[in-house]
């Protein structure tokens, strides 16, 4: 069973890099990470979600080179790219793992402008190695599935002093 975590940060840079980190710990076999994404909101209220992987550009570049392969079969192979990347976008589009996009839009409209909301689907972690790269990197808690204890933990690291 994984953990959601949503944290705000002032800033998308700042919520970049403490999702980096999580990208680095997850190299190191600390942390496993199912998603993580972060929402940001405009100034005109719009809310924008920055993937890891953009699932419709993959799902072209797939489409495309299966339909070239599929045209030059059939010795049309301009065709076969036109329509492998179209129906790979189209299913790269319809594609969501992860966490749920209308749950993060609808979350993320409860934080400021400006502000940026990292949202992490956290399969498996070694808790203690975890938050002590964690320790000082600043934002609030906005949302955990976490237990108690577990949550108190976190939030104590985000605030305390960086390590």
């Amino acid at each position: 069973m994984s953990d959601l975590v949503v944290i705000v940060y002032p800033t998308l840079e700042k919520a970049e890099a403490v999702r980096s980190e999580l990208l680095e710990l997850q190299k190191e076999y600390l942390i496993t990470l199912d998603d993580a994404v972060i929402a940001t909101k405009t100034d005109d209220g719009k809310i924008k979600l920055h993937q890891m992987v953009n699932t419709t550009a993959a799902g072209a570049a797939s489409g495309s080179f299966w339909g070239l392969l599929v045209g030059m079969i059939f010795l049309m192979p301009v065709v076969g790219v036109v329509i492998g990347a179209a129906s790979g976008a189209l299913g790269g589009l319809l594609a969501d793992f992860g966490i749920n996009d209308k749950f993060m839009k609808d979350l993320a409209e409860s934080i400021q402008p400006g502000n940026a909301a990292l949202f992490v689907l956290i399969r498996e972690m070694t808790g203690d190695k975890v938050l002590e790269h964690m320790k000082g990197t600043g934002g609030v808690v906005l949302k955990t599935s976490l237990d108690n204890e577990k949550e108190a933990a976190l939030r104590a690291a985000i605030s305390g002093p960086a390590a």
